[in-house]
């Protein structure tokens, strides 16, 4: 199994590979050493995964408007979670 460069691989082929790697290892048919390897490369790829979300989600805004009726932004983890987009 090849080393994952993570600075060179984007969240959607880092998804991929982390899917490839858990129908390997749910089909049993990979050797134990291998298993093991993909293993640690699908917990650094989830874990790529997940940083990358985050990341997403913190740059994303809502845009509302104030008491004056003027624009402004806020960010979603200011949202409650049963308010709607």
């Amino acid at each position: 199994m090849s080393e994952i460069d993570l600075e060179k691989i984007t969240f959607e082929d880092a998804l991929s590979k982390l899917e490839n790697l858990v129908r390997e290892l749910e089909a049993g048919k990979i050797k134990l050493d291998d298993a093991v390897t993909a293993y640690e490369q699908a917990v650094t790829l989830k874990n790529f995964c997940e940083k990358k979300l985050n990341d997403a989600k913190l740059k994303i805004e809502k845009i509302e408007l104030d008491s004056n009726g003027n624009i402004k932004l806020a960010s979603l983890d200011n949202i409650d979670d049963n308010q709607q987009l």
